[in-house]
C-alpha cells in the first residue's frame, strides 16, 4: 500500500470481515486487557509490558531520571495522540472519507511544583489538554466536520480523559525474607 487511501480501503474491508464475524457471536462481556509496569534498580526507569511489547518510561534530569524515554504524563498525551488517529482512519475508513494525509497533534501542561504550598491550586496532572486534528483530503467541510464528531464520540481515551471513571486501588505489601547465612 503507498497511499493512505489504499490503506483506508483495507481498513475497510477489515472493518467489515470484523463486524460480520462479530454479529455471529454471542454477546460476551468486553475484552479484558492488562499493563504491568516494574521500576528498575539504580535508575528508578519504568519498564512498561503490554502483552508481548515492552515501553520504557522515565523522567528528565530535572526530576531524577535519566531521560530514557517519555515520562508519565508525556505518555498519556502520547497514548491520547494515538487513539485519535486511529479511530480517524477507522471512522474515515467506514464512511468511506477520502483522506491524503492526518496528522493529530496533543498538547498538555503541567507545572513542575503543583500541589506543594503556594501552588495547591495548580493540578498535579496533565491540564489544558487540547489537540489539533490536521487532514488532507477532497472532501467537503460538512463531511470532515462530520467525520470529526464522530471520532470525538467513540474515541475510548478522549472519552476516558472527558468522562473519568473511578479507578480502584490496592495495596499488596511484602516485606524481604531475612537472608540466612
Amino acid at each position: 500500500m503507498s497511499t493512505l487511501n489504499e490503506y483506508l480501503r483495507h481498513k475497510r474491508e477489515a472493518l467489515l470481515a470484523r463486524k460480520a464475524q462479530a454479529e455471529k457471536q454471542p454477546v460476551q462481556a468486553g475484552n479484558k486487557f492488562s499493563a504491568k509496569v516494574k521500576a528498575l534498580g539504580r535508575s528508578g526507569v519504568r519498564e512498561i509490558r503490554i502483552r508481548d511489547f515492552q515501553v520504557i518510561s522515565d523522567s528528565p534530569p530535572d526530576f531524577a531520571g535519566y531521560n530514557l524515554g517519555p515520562s508519565s504524563p508525556e505518555l498519556q498525551l502520547g497514548v491520547l495522540d494515538s487513539c485519535l488517529t486511529h479511530i480517524a482512519l477507522i471512522q474515515a475508513a467506514e464512511r468511506q472519507v477520502s483522506l491524503r494525509s492526518l496528522e493529530v497533534e496533543v498538547e498538555g501542561e503541567m507545572h513542575p511544583l503543583a500541589g506543594r504550598p503556594g501552588y495547591e491550586d495548580v493540578p498535579i496532572y496533565p491540564h489544558n489538554i487540547r489537540y489539533k486534528l490536521i487532514v488532507e483530503s477532497d472532501e467537503s467541510e460538512e463531511t470532515l466536520q462530520a467525520l470529526h464528531e464522530a471520532i470525538e464520540k467513540v474515541c475510548p481515551i478522549l472519552n476516558l480523559l472527558s468522562n473519568p471513571q473511578r479507578i480502584e486501588g490496592q495495596l499488596i505489601a511484602g516485606r524481604p525474607e531475612a537472608e540466612t547465612v
